[in-house]
């Protein structure tokens, strides 16, 4: 049985920040692998500047290399839209049963968790690893049984930020990973 923590977003791109805290989760806590789902573009919203899914999936995987305990993952691609993570955790519990899921996310997000879709339930089934945020609060949640807080380090990174720089010509280098960094050189993505 493997312990695979989910990290989900659009990383669109993937940058260095995303893969720190990636690597940091597999290689500080009791997980054996990091699966970074990449997030698919919901129908119902008009999102211009969001690459392409495969394209952002590349992305992910040009930025994992070698590294065995991260993989990005397309699982989201394939499930009805909009992508609510209950139904994600679900849907790999009832395909891959013999794998434990924990779900990675930022304390950014931890003091709204109460808003998501049947949070309850994702909590009374799976662990949830919090990386801190600097200016965020962690809220009530905080102290529940199922979650753990975690002192990654941080970067303020955005992949905004990094949209931004592209169109107006600016280098990206250092801020996303080298292998992503020369094929966005040499792509029309974010142009």
């Amino acid at each position: 049985m493997a312990k695979i923590g989910l990290f989900f977003g659009s990383f669109n791109p993937v940058h260095v920040g995303h893969m720190i805290i990636a690597n940091y989760m597999a290689e500080h806590t009791d997980l054996e692998k990091v699966w970074m789902v990449v997030s698919p573009q919901n129908p119902f919203k008009q999102r211009a500047n969001l690459a392409n899914d495969y394209d952002r999936l590349h992305l992910v995987n040009l930025a994992i290399g070698e590294n065995t305990r991260l993989k990005a993952s397309d699982i989201e691609f394939k499930l009805p839209m909009p992508s609510y993570t209950i139904d994600t955790l679900t849907y790999l519990h009832e395909k891959y049963p013999e794998n434990e899921y924990v779900l990675l996310m930022g304390g950014d997000n931890l003091g709204g968790f109460h808003k998501w879709k049947n949070y309850e339930q994702i909590l009374a089934q799976y662990s949830v690893y919090v990386y801190k945020r600097p200016n965020y609060e962690l809220g009530e949640l905080e102290n529940h049984p199922k979650i753990k807080i975690f002192e990654a380090p941080m970067m303020n990174i955005s992949a905004s930020y990094i949209r931004d720089c592209i169109k107006e010509g600016y280098s990206i280098e250092y801020l996303v990973p080298d292998k992503v960094y020369h094929y966005l050189e040499n792509s029309s993505l974010y142009k």
